[in-house]
């Protein structure tokens, strides 16, 4: 049987293994954001979704050798948005489960708050290898839709 649902839209970009991926994966994730129809209803906060998506990219083009690409995946579903970065490096990335309050960043560091922030603000994030290495994503909800 048929479902009358619409197939989640997804956008796959290839981005360099370089700092310059960081602004392109913003602008990609501004611009699908921005495309959604507005009687529709937003599927996640842009200004979030952009911050945790420069977060992921940054990671990947830092913590991983080789000047391989990395890959952004945008997967618009039904309750919000899932935002993945493919690398192509195995090792999983640092604890995106729940903090530890002894491993805190320090406050004086430039480094260390980036998979805090993707833990915090995001509603689930997790990572899964792959053929070629990992992937490590987040998801945001729908933004609440005012009563009218």
């Amino acid at each position: 049987m048929p479902s009358d649902a619409p197939a989640p839209a997804v956008w796959r970009i290839t981005l360099p293994h370089s700092a310059a991926a960081v602004p392109i994966a913003r602008a990609l994730i501004r611009t699908v954001l921005a495309s959604i129809d507005p009687d529709s209803g937003a599927p996640a906060d842009s200004d979030t979704a952009e911050l945790l998506t420069a977060e992921l990219v940054a990671n990947a083009v830092e913590h991983t050798p080789g000047d391989e690409p990395v890959e952004l995946v945008v997967e618009l579903l039904p309750t919000g948005c899932q935002v993945e970065v493919h690398d192509g490096d195995p090792a999983p990335p640092g604890d995106l489960s729940r903090p530890d309050p002894d491993a805190m960043p320090d406050p004086w560091q430039e480094h260390g708050r980036g998979l805090l922030l993707i833990r915090t603000l995001s509603s689930s994030c997790g990572h899964r290898t792959t053929e070629r290495g990992k992937a490590v994503w987040f998801t945001l909800p729908s933004p609440a839709r005012p009563a009218l």
